[in-house]
């Protein structure tokens, strides 16, 4: 294994490769295919299931599952993430949770409603092991990079994530469209369905072999050769307590960060159970159209979330970051109360459009302003730790609210509305932020 310095254009490519080989699971697993899959699995006038006794609706279980997976990530990426960088094999540990994740999607192949326990179990550690395994390949960026190469590399990461990902979701699409072609056998029904589990597992397959480059460039790290103690394993939690504590005497961040919480958790849950809302409510002629609709939708919102960053960034140079993040939380506002009354897939195929111009845009922007926010004299690991911990404990508590609501009214529709609130509350607490902090 050849030992590059840092800075390498060979180091600096494989790190962002592993961009091209996970990303297929944030578009294929989390948006694209298994959403279409889970959802067809049940039947259209009783989408309710009963496990451990009660009684879940389809779409509130799957949210309540993505809700635990993620509260796990935010309560056990500090502990794992300084004793990785301590003990210096991050590499394993993103390889353990790469394998994790991998693993689990050729499991979901396995999914039925007579396995539901086993199948969402599967559900939950590809999760687990997705976010994990972005948890040591996200701190790797400072090890392998100069700061002047660090937004190249890692937009040139995000670049191949993209590219790859919408490559395989063509080829899976084309497996759930024509699975004759793929000498996939069965009624029309049975072959897209069938179609369907081997995408997953070509997702799995995807992950585990082009990761293979990543790794054998990669550095193991900085082994300090000492006992892993208390104070090791609790040192990412004292990190993020420093920075708690900074936020009380920074009141500009202090808002900032509050009302990111709250926008964010919309955002991401909207992101999340988008297809879920879509393959429910949708009034979809055939279950074909609605498989081929609903990924179609998906990879329109990928390629105009490109077009809606750039134009935020124009706006936000022109305008402000805040005001322009202000004007973003006043669309998403807009865009709830829109979805409670669609119903056509062409009021869908609107939508997405609509949610793919401001969806990239309120990511990158949101992103970029905590950046500026951030003492110049600190450190920006710590700070980076806390934004990305808020950001999980905030899909936790969307996704939960979803759920709930979900559950208790038998509609999703509800639910989207609901989360305008917290588009509302996001908006308003930007209000607070003094206009020239940023100038």
């Amino acid at each position: 294994m050849p030992i590059l310095p840092k800075g390498h254009p060979k180091l600096l490519n494989a790190w962002a490769f592993y961009d091209w080989a996970n990303s297929v699971y944030s578009l294929v697993i989390a948006s694209a295919v298994f959403p279409i899959f889970y959802n067809a699995l049940f039947d259209k006038d009783n989408p309710y299931v009963t496990l451990f006794g009660y009684s879940f609706k389809n779409s509130a279980l799957i949210s309540f599952v993505t809700a635990a997976a993620f509260l796990c990530v935010a309560l056990f990426s500090p502990l794992l993430s300084g004793i990785a960088d301590y003990m210096g094999n991050k590499k394993i540990f993103m390889r353990i949770f790469n394998y994790i994740g991998a693993l689990s999607c050729i499991g979901l192949y396995f999914f039925d409603l007579n396995n539901i326990g086993l199948g969402l179990t599967f559900y939950f550690f590809g999760l687990i092991g997705f976010w994990g395994s972005l948890v040591f390949y996200n701190s790797y960026l400072p090890d392998i990079a100069f700061p002047e190469q660090q937004d190249k590399i890692s937009a040139k990461g995000y670049s191949l994530g993209y590219i790859g990902s919408v490559l395989l979701l063509i080829v899976n699409l084309a497996m759930i469209m024509k699975p004759t072609l793929f000498n996939i056998s069965g009624t029309p029904g049975e072959a897209s369905m069938k179609a369907m589990r081997y995408s997953f597992m070509t997702v799995g397959i995807w992950w585990i072999v082009f990761s293979k480059y990543t790794y054998f460039y990669l550095p193991k790290g900085n082994s300090n050769n000492k006992d892993v103690t208390f104070s090791i394993i609790f040192k990412g939690f004292r990190e993020l307590k420093k920075v708690w504590g900074m936020l009380q005497s920074d009141i500009p961040l202090k808002r900032y960060l509050l009302s990111f919480f709250v926008f964010s958790m919309a955002v991401q849950t909207v992101m999340l159970i988008a297809t879920y809302f879509g393959a429910q409510e949708i009034q979809w002629s055939s279950p074909e159209e609605s498989q081929v609709g609903l990924i179609t939708c998906i990879l329109l919102i990928q390629l105009i979330a490109i077009l809606g960053a750039i134009l935020t960034s124009k706006a936000s140079a022109k305008f402000g970051n805040v005001n322009v993040l202000i004007a973003l939380n006043a669309f998403w506002l807009l865009l709830c109360g829109f979805a409670y009354f669609i119903t056509t897939p062409m009021h869908f195929y609107i939508m997405a459009s609509l949610v793919g111009l401001v969806m990239g845009g309120i990511q990158a922007l949101g992103r970029s302003t905590y950046s500026k926010f951030i003492p110049k004299t600190e450190d920006t690991t710590s700070f980076f730790s806390f934004y990305d911990v808020s950001e999980k404990i905030g899909i936790v508590i969307g996704m939960i609210v979803y759920g709930l609501i979900d559950q208790i009214t038998g509609s999703p529709r509800f639910a989207i509305v609901f989360l305008g609130v917290f588009f509302l509350a996001g908006m308003l607490l930007l209000f607070r932020i003094p206009k020239k902090v940023l100038s």
